[in-house]
């Protein structure tokens, strides 16, 4: 089997699916702009080949790339960065050369969030009223609709980047001045809590495992405030979370990806859906589902796109909480006390590349435990800071 991975270095986590596609027989192509020197020794020695390109966002180069692969090797079979940059890359490239999975005509409803409501629509999901608009009045007009509080984030994004909470008039007027210029979609703020229900599934479009994870505050105020967040992934999924996740899975025809699906979800179990991203999480998340299950995801899905089916399977016995730190941040305890405190329970720590520091952190911790309480308390204690008069 082909594979292309593109950008196959980054983020450094991923390189295990490079690994893993390697070790189940795969012929691993990568295709990226950086030089061979800068992929590091676990990519270069898992790579059957790599093609670098002077910029991968010119596409001529790209389908240079592919088809000197397609003359060397035959059929490319699929091409996949799991990374939300280059899904329309990947959606083109496979388009072109007729390679399974999302095309063309798909990307605008999984990368729009205009789209993804419509989505959410027509098969009876709730969600937050929203518009997308271009003017200052043709906001002012979907407020008198719905009421302030709104929220206002460009169409295409990822990471709450550019993301903004409007209250009043005077918020309204600095965003028209402070935004991106691209086009922006408006909704009703909801207050409730975010839950995720993420997961992966076979060629057939079948659940392989799933998963869920409950944050310590909204990933927007936590970019817009420069503050902290942890969130943790829970033992067992609520039946209305799972049936809705389902749904989505099945509207999307999501098939051979992991998911990320966001959702509010009240107190009294209302769901509220929010988005839908055909990636992995992003972060250490990955590495979060391996340590919740004593899996090892990465096998489960180079297994799937090299045998179609897969031994590893989910049965959560542990909880898992993500701790996030930022540099800017004087916390209480340094990171040899956390480490030596916190020790029973953390089973990975790294630092983070800055692409991910405003949304979750420059250093991140994972613990786990089979009872939520101890890792609650653990993450209150990391994340505590100096009291400064």
């Amino acid at each position: 089997m082909n594979v292309i991975f593109i950008s196959p270095h980054f983020p450094p986590n991923f390189q295990n699916f490079v690994r893993r596609l390697n070790g189940a027989g795969a012929t691993v192509l990568g295709l990226s702009d950086v030089h061979w020197e800068n992929l590091g020794e676990e990519v270069q020695n898992n790579l059957t080949e790599y093609y670098r390109v002077g910029d991968m966002h010119n596409y001529d180069d790209v389908v240079r790339a592919v088809g000197y692969f397609t003359h060397r090797y035959g059929k490319i079979d699929r091409i996949d960065s799991l990374n939300e940059y280059w899904l329309e890359t990947e959606a083109r490239v496979r388009t072109d050369f007729n390679i399974f999975g999302y095309r063309n005509d798909d990307i605008a409803r999984i990368k729009r969030k205009s789209e993804m409501k419509r989505v959410f629509q027509s098969i009876g999901i709730k969600c937050a009223p929203g518009a997308l608009f271009e003017s200052e009045k043709q906001a002012l007009a979907f407020i008198e609709k719905v009421g302030w509080p709104v929220v206002a984030k460009p169409d295409i994004g990822v990471g709450a980047a550019k993301t903004y909470k409007l209250e009043k008039k005077e918020d309204l007027k600095f965003f028209m001045e402070d935004k991106l210029d691209c086009d922006y979609f408006m909704e009703s703020f909801v207050s409730e809590p975010i839950v995720t229900y993420d997961g992966l599934t076979d060629r057939e479009g079948n659940i392989v495992f799933s998963a869920s994870h409950r944050y310590s505050q909204g990933i927007m105020e936590v970019v817009n405030a420069d503050s902290d967040v942890f969130y943790y992934g829970v033992r067992e999924i609520e039946p209305a979370l799972e049936k809705v996740g389902r749904d989505i899975v099945e509207a999307f025809n999501v098939k051979e990806r992991f998911f990320h699906f966001e959702f509010f979800m009240s107190k009294k179990g209302e769901i509220t859906a929010l988005e839908v991203n055909m990636r992995p999480p992003g972060g250490l998340t990955v590495d979060m589902f391996n340590y919740a299950n004593d899996f090892d995801c990465y096998r489960a899905w180079a297994d799937l796109i090299t045998r179609g089916e897969t031994t590893q399977k989910g049965k959560r016995p542990y909880f898992v909480i993500y701790v996030g730190r930022k540099d800017s941040l004087p916390y209480k305890r340094s990171h040899d006390t956390v480490l030596g405190e916190f020790a029973s329970l953390i089973v990975h720590h790294s630092r983070l590349s800055d692409v991910f520091s405003r949304a979750i952190g420059n250093y991140g911790y994972i613990l786990r435990h089979e009872k939520l309480d101890p890792l609650l308390a653990a993450a209150g204690s990391i994340q505590e800071r100096v009291n400064r008069v």
